[in-house]
Parts: C-alpha cells; sequence; structure tokens
C-alpha cells in the first residue's frame, strides 16, 4: 500500500532529490570536460555518456527547481510562457 505524506514532507523529499541531483550534475560535468586517456579508442565515448547525462540532469535540475521555486527561473527560449 501507498505511503500517505503530509505537504512538508513531501517538500522534504523533493528537496533532497533536487540536492542529489545537484551533486550528479557536478560529478558528470566533470567528467565531462575530462580528456580522452591517451591510446584509448573509446575514450570519446565515456565523453558522450558523461555529456548525456549532463543533460539529463540539467533538466532533472530545471523541474525540481521550478517545482520548489515556481516562476523564479525565467522562461526558457522559444517558450510560450
Amino acid at each position: 500500500m501507498a505511503e500517505v505524506v503530509d505537504s512538508d514532507e513531501l517538500l522534504r523529499r523533493i528537496q533532497r532529490a533536487r540536492r542529489y541531483a545537484h551533486e550528479e550534475l557536478r560529478t558528470w560535468e566533470a567528467r565531462a570536460r575530462e580528456p580522452a586517456p591517451p591510446g584509448d579508442p573509446g575514450g570519446g565515448d565515456a565523453a558522450r555518456e558523461a555529456r548525456g547525462r549532463q543533460l539529463a540532469y540539467e533538466a532533472v535540475v530545471r523541474v525540481l527547481d521550478e517545482i520548489v521555486s515556481p516562476g523564479h527561473h525565467g522562461a526558457e527560449p522559444g517558450s510560450d510562457d
């Protein structure tokens, strides 16, 4: 059965997820900037994967930021808001 939580607990959980997403974003940003080891033919693949994960965490952080602080992050270019 699903656990029932109040709004304060839900906000705490969202903020905890937001902190985690920020940490992961920093980790993947750093990995995306690392140069490929010399002589490693798959080094470019690791950088591409890191960049992909970085983009995914950027999206997660933006969504969680908007949940916690609605309207404080500006409209994205090309949006109708």
